[in-house]
């Protein structure tokens, strides 16, 4: 157990990090969600019925698919776009999908090659996106969530207010829906953009996420 513990400490770490953030979310949420509820003069729900409300999945769905869209581009704009300086980036000459040699595909594939990695065809092609296209879909699937979830609890502040629900593709055209999408694609976008750039010139020692400590602001896909 100390072992898987400490070969898989990262994922592990902010795999607790998401629970408690989600626990706090859904106990911060249930509380905000019941003050509204008894001045709009409705009853006050446990923290269980929260969790089953729209109100806590838009809000969890939009978080999500933000992120997640994040990722999908960094992953597949960094194969062509690169940043001199930030060890984010790969070397300024080596933008683009890099040959079947230096992937280890095909013919160049190692023997603790994953099997796909040594197929030909579809196969290897899929595999050779598959992060992407992971992300890309999971990303999808979290604006669709969104998007329904969405929909339901405006809905429900539309007939609290007395007035007509809309439908699920009038809520797609709908302000709330965008306002709910950029707020977060904004800070996500700014964020990528900040790691890229500071990490030109800014340290962190021992991560892979930063040059090291004494090399030179434009060396480039170098990482401590």
């Amino acid at each position: 157990m100390r072992r898987f513990a400490q070969l898989n400490g990262l994922t592990l770490a902010f795999g607790a990090l998401f629970v408690l953030a989600l626990a706090g979310q859904a106990l911060s949420g249930v509380a905000q969600y019941n003050e509204q509820a008894v001045a709009d003069g409705a009853d006050a729900v446990s923290l269980v019925q929260y969790l089953g409300t729209s109100d806590f999945a838009v809000a969890v769905a939009e978080n999500w698919q933000s992120e997640y869209l994040q990722f999908f581009l960094y992953t597949v704009l960094t194969v062509w776009l690169v940043q001199q300086g930030s060890p984010e980036s790969k070397e300024v000459d080596q933008a683009g999908r890099g040959s079947d040699e230096d992937q280890q595909v095909g013919v160049h594939a190692k023997a603790h090659s994953p099997a796909w990695a040594r197929a030909g065809g579809w196969r290897l092609g899929l595999y050779s996106r598959s992060l992407g296209v992971v992300m890309g879909s999971i990303f999808l699937l979290s604006w669709l969530a969104q998007s329904i979830a969405g929909r339901a609890a405006y809905n429900e502040e539309q007939l609290r207010q007395l007035q007509a629900p809309v439908s699920w593709s009038g809520y797609l055209a709908s302000p709330d829906f965008w306002n709910r999408t950029t707020q977060n694609w904004q800070s996500e976008f700014l964020a990528v953009a900040s790691m890229a750039a500071l990490s030109i010139y800014l340290r962190q020692r021992g991560s892979p996420e930063s040059k090291p400590v004494g090399a030179a602001h434009d060396d480039t896909g170098v990482e401590g």
